[in-house]
């Protein structure tokens, strides 16, 4: 199987305009461009990937994903041949350097490999990722850092939905995150997993453990996510050292490096993993075998991915070992804040689970009439 051309079709979605996510210094996400990868081979068959294309997060966005797939990638890609799980690597490793970091563009064209591979050796991704370890993903609702009224009425919406897990989005201020998350416990009762996710809100590790030990008098939390800013590893040891809860590290960890160096400085209890952020699905899975090593909890972290994303998490979820997400119930939850739908048939993500679909590759279709619709011109 020869690769014979890459194409890219920038597309955006609206979201559901109740469930916008407001949080610490990421702002509100309100809306999520993206960039379809189809990678085209001589058999005729077409791989499918996803590239995130949201510049405040990644510092990527459709024009720049675009450009470099098809001015950078696609020359080393174009006549390549892919018969094996290494020849992924291989065609991976060839844009690595001329193009510097842009980890979700990078993501959305070995996504789309891998889709390729599996549809052409007619077994779905997470067999080629060495089998399925669980028959469902546990999943978890993200609760928007609004007002308290409002987070409530999204906590209990979820749970309508079936989810026992969730979070929510604290990191804006010390008073109204401490009464967010009192009147989400409120609603939901005192059965239900709930942590608290900064993104990084927290300015400094002091303010963060006053924060989370006045959170933890008024409701019983079981995991506090990024409470400070990426970069200092040292402050978010801090912030671990001080608490009773476990520390989730996100915007700490894109890379294998950034998954050493924060075990190194003891600064985190559990791996939130993203197949973007660490540039497709083989770099996460490469984060998730060192945390096996280590002892490491890793979830499945998300930007609000479309379903082509949300299925390649889902494939990495089922097949390792190292994501636990009995422990650390995971966050593919994108498609459930879209409008609508891209795919032909939506994922089968309900009562707070994921299943993977057993079709080849990684089992979604384009409905072509959707993407037309949403397509950026």
């Amino acid at each position: 199987m020869k690769i014979t051309r890459i194409e890219t079709i920038p597309v955006r979605v609206p979201i559901k305009p109740d469930l916008a996510i407001k949080s610490g210094r990421g702002g509100s996400h309100s809306e999520s461009p993206f960039l379809i990868v189809k990678v085209h081979a001589d058999d005729g068959l077409v791989g499918l990937g996803e590239v995130s294309c949201t510049p405040r997060w990644s510092g990527e966005d459709q024009v720049s994903a675009a450009h470099f797939i098809n001015v950078y990638f696609a020359p080393l890609l174009v006549g390549e041949t892919l018969r094996e799980i290494s020849d992924i690597e291989r065609l991976t490793a060839k844009y690595e350097f001329p193009v510097a970091g842009n980890h979700f563009t990078k993501a959305g064209v070995e996504m789309a490999l891998w889709d390729l591979l599996g549809k052409s050796l007619k077994k779905p991704v997470y067999e080629l990722l060495g089998g399925k370890v669980r028959e469902f993903v546990p999943i978890k609702w993200s609760v928007s850092g609004g007002e308290p009224e409002k987070a409530m009425a999204i906590a209990r919406g979820a749970i309508d939905r079936g989810f026992t897990a969730m979070k929510v989005k604290v990191g804006l201020g010390p008073e109204g995150d401490v009464a967010r998350v009192r009147a989400v416990r409120e609603a939901i009762g005192p059965d239900i997993k709930l942590g608290v996710d900064a993104n990084g809100g927290w300015p400094t590790a002091e303010i963060a453990v006053a924060t989370i030990r006045r959170i933890c008098d008024v409701a019983n939390i079981a995991f506090a996510e990024q409470p400070v800013p990426a970069g200092d590893h040292e402050e978010m040891a801090a912030v671990r050292r001080q608490i009773d809860v476990p520390v989730i590290a996100d915007e700490s960890l894109y890379t294998l490096a950034d998954a050493r160096a924060l075990v190194r400085a003891k600064a985190c209890d559990v791996f939130s993993i993203y197949i973007g952020k660490a540039g497709g699905i083989g770099p996460a899975k490469a984060i998730a075998d060192f945390a096996l090593a280590q002892s490491i909890q890793c979830t499945i972290g998300s930007n609000l991915e479309l379903g082509i994303g949300s299925a390649a998490m889902l494939h990495l979820g089922s097949a390792h070992r190292g994501i636990t997400p009995d422990l650390s119930p995971c966050d593919i939850i994108g498609p459930f804040y879209y409008e609508d739908d891209i795919l032909r048939e939506p994922l089968a993500l309900a009562s707070g689970r994921a299943v993977p679909t057993d079709r080849p590759g990684l089992g979604v279709d384009l409905d072509d009439a959707k993407v037309e619709k949403y397509r950026v011109r």
